[in-house]
C-alpha cells in the first residue's frame, strides 16, 4: 500500500492526493476509534470482574433476597404511619441519630424495616454519594451472623453502591489474596470508617437485634462497633428488637418508638385480603365489617397473625338462622 508521502511525490492531480489523504486520514482515525473502544471494554470488563472478585472475598452473604420477601408481602398503603411519625423525621433528616423501634413478638418489626429500606432506596437511588446498608439477624443463622460477618455484609452493601472500589480496599483485598487471608474485625471497621466517611448522609439498620447472638458478648460488640463509628462519621442508626433487656439499656436516651400493628394497618391489610372470602361474605358488607372489627380486636398489635410467609385461607362460617319459635 502506497505511504502518504508516495501520494504528495506522485504525478496525481493534486486535488485527488487531497481527496485520498483525507481518505486515509480518516481510515486512521477510524481504526484508532476501534482499536480505543475494543480496549476502553476490555478496560470495563475487567473492572468488574475485579469489583465482584473483591466483593465475593468481602464476604457471600446477601440480604437482598430477604428484602425482596418481606418487602413483597407488604399491604400497599401499610407502614405509613411509622414514615410520618415525628420521631422518623428526626431520625433521617439530622445526622447521628439513632431511631429504636422495639415491639412485641409478631408486632410486624421485619415488615416496617424493610419499608424504611425500601423508602430509602427510593429516596436517595438517584444519589450515588449516600450509603444504605442493612442486616437481618435471625436465631437460626447466628452462626453465620457474627460482629464480623455482620459488619463485612454492611460494608460489602457500601462498596457495591459505589462506581468503584475505594483504594483501600483494593488494597488490603490484595494483600490479603496473595496470602490466602480474611479481613479482620478491626480491618473491617477501619473499611468501614474509611468508606462511610466519603459519604455525604449514611444509613445502617439492624433487623432483630435481640436475635443476635449473645455469647461471647458478640452483641454488644456489634453495637459498640455501630456506635463508634455513628460518633466518628455521622451515620444514621436504625434498630428493631423484641423488648429483651440487654438490648433496650443500650438504645437509652436514643429516639424510640414502639412498633404496633396500628388499626389502620391491620384494616388495609384486610381489605387486600376481602375477595378471599367466601361469596356469601363478599357480598356482604355488613358482615365483612363486622369481621373486620372483630380481627382487629382480636390481633392485638400482632401483624403477624395476619400475614406469614404461607397464606392461609381465611374460613368464615355461615351460620343458619335460628327458627322462630311457636
Amino acid at each position: 500500500m502506497r505511504s502518504t508521502d508516495d501520494l504528495t511525490g506522485s504525478c496525481l492531480p493534486p486535488m485527488v492526493c487531497t481527496v485520498v489523504l483525507n481518505l486515509f486520514s480518516q481510515i486512521s482515525l477510524a481504526t484508532k476509534d476501534g482499536v480505543d473502544r475494543l480496549h476502553e471494554r476490555q478496560d470495563n470488563r475487567e473492572r468488574r470482574e475485579e469489583h465482584q472478585a473483591i466483593l465475593d472475598w468481602l464476604t457471600s452473604i446477601d440480604y437482598a433476597p430477604q428484602q425482596h420477601d418481606f418487602f413483597s408481602r407488604r399491604q400497599e398503603g401499610t407502614g405509613e404511619w411509622l414514615l410520618r411519625s415525628t420521631e422518623f423525621q428526626e431520625w433521617i433528616n439530622h445526622n447521628k441519630q439513632t431511631l429504636f423501634c422495639p415491639g412485641i413478638p409478631g408486632a410486624g418489626k421485619t415488615m416496617l424495616a424493610s419499608i424504611i429500606i425500601d423508602y430509602l432506596g427510593d429516596k436517595f437511588q438517584n444519589d450515588g454519594n449516600i450509603g444504605i446498608a442493612y442486616a437481618y439477624c435471625n436465631f437460626r443463622r447466628q452462626r453465620e451472623q457474627t460482629p464480623l460477618k455482620l459488619l463485612t455484609s454492611l460494608l460489602k452493601q457500601l462498596v457495591q453502591g459505589k462506581q468503584s472500589i475505594p483504594e483501600d480496599v483494593r488494597d488490603l483485598y490484595e494483600s490479603h489474596r496473595r496470602k490466602g487471608k480474611r479481613a479482620s474485625l478491626d480491618e473491617i471497621v477501619r473499611l468501614l470508617y474509611s468508606v462511610l466517611a466519603g459519604c455525604s448522609k449514611s444509613f445502617i439498620l439492624i433487623d432483630a437485634l435481640d436475635e443476635c447472638q449473645a455469647v461471647n458478648r458478640s452483641r454488644e460488640k456489634l453495637l459498640t462497633a455501630l456506635f463508634d463509628l455513628q460518633d466518628k462519621t455521622g451515620a444514621h442508626v436504625f434498630a428493631t428488637s423484641r423488648f429483651n433487656p440487654d438490648v433496650v439499656k443500650k438504645f437509652e436516651g436514643t429516639l424510640t418508638l414502639e412498633i404496633r400493628a396500628t388499626v389502620q394497618d391491620v384494616r388495609k391489610y384486610l381489605d387486600g385480603q376481602i375477595s378471599r372470602l367466601p361469596s356469601f361474605a363478599s357480598r356482604n358488607l355488613g358482615l365483612q365489617e363486622e369481621i373486620k372489627t372483630q380481627i382487629t380486636k382480636a390481633v392485638d398489635g400482632m401483624y403477624v397473625s395476619l400475614s406469614s410467609s404461607r397464606p392461609r385461607k381465611l374460613t368464615v362460617v355461615q351460620v343458619p338462622s335460628r327458627p322462630a319459635s311457636s
